[in-house]
């Protein structure tokens, strides 16, 4: 069983970086795994397309680099691409538009080993993470307890069911989504209305010891978050940076050959 980094760092209460990708291209996690600066990278499978083969190939090569990987899900059907992702090797998994704290207690579950003591759903399987063995192992069940689970808090529901969301067992980390709150609370498009709230989600899952994730596009972000006290951050997304590079440049040098 390979270490699980992020579990290992949440565990020890240390901060934790992550990058956001929408591509499946190995190379691109190869890239992100030479610069030696992240400690896992995160799959945008609720946005992206993707196949389960490529799954496999992005979570091995972010094992080449000791770096732990995270797949962002759809709502639905949320079981089979969450066990399909872990056993590709995903060692985290992030659970989009979840409403109620039955949704969150499902999410939690879904992950977790069936057995007595945990009440899970994951059962055996021939997961890549456990060749060459047909799993059940103890090793094979405590990978799966160290499954981390994040949830996206995103929806004006979930708000306000905050506290009773934070208290469910074997949540490890949550992620705010304004542009899901804006939408859900009558507030499309206009952003700025619901920083207060974030605040207020992130304060909340700080007193509840509920570790929150800052999603940032540059550095000079972070200082909002750090002053709150958050200590796990994802910064970038490959299509922003991608976009934001050639809107610049491609500007840049238009003006310059107009200007000739």
């Amino acid at each position: 069983m390979r270490p699980n980094k992020l579990r290992e760092l949440l565990n020890a209460g240390q901060p934790s970086i992550g990058t956001r990708v929408h591509n499946t291209w190995p190379s691109i996690v190869e890239a992100i795994g030479h610069t030696g600066m992240f400690d896992y990278v995160e799959f945008l499978a609720e946005y992206a397309p993707f196949d389960l083969y490529s799954l496999d190939n992005f979570c091995r090569t972010a094992e080449l680099y000791g770096m732990s990987s995270m797949i962002k899900i759809d709502q639905e059907p949320r079981s089979f691409l969450a066990q399909r992702g872990i056993g590709a090797g995903f060692q985290s998994v992030l659970f989009a538009d979840c409403r109620s704290v039955d949704d969150v207690r499902q999410c939690v579950r879904i992950v977790r080993p069936d057995t007595p003591e945990d009440g899970g759903t994951y059962g055996v399987g021939a997961r890549r993470f456990a060749y060459m063995g047909y799993g059940g192992s103890p090793e094979y069940v405590q990978a799966l307890r160290d499954i981390v689970v994040v949830i996206m808090i995103e929806k004006q529901s979930t708000v306000e069911q905050l506290e009773e969301v934070l208290s469910v067992e074997g949540i490890d980390m949550i992620q705010w989504g304004p542009s899901d709150y804006s939408m859900s609370s009558g507030l499309a498009g206009r952003r700025e209305e619901t920083k207060a709230v974030e605040r207020e989600v992130f304060e909340t899952a700080l007193k509840m010891n509920v570790p929150p994730r800052a999603e940032i596009s540059i550095l000079d972000q972070a200082k909002y978050y750090l002053d709150l006290g958050v200590r796990h951050f994802s910064i970038g997304t490959d299509l922003s940076i991608l976009h934001n590079w050639w809107k610049v440049n491609g500007e840049g040098l238009r003006k310059v050959i107009e200007d000739v």
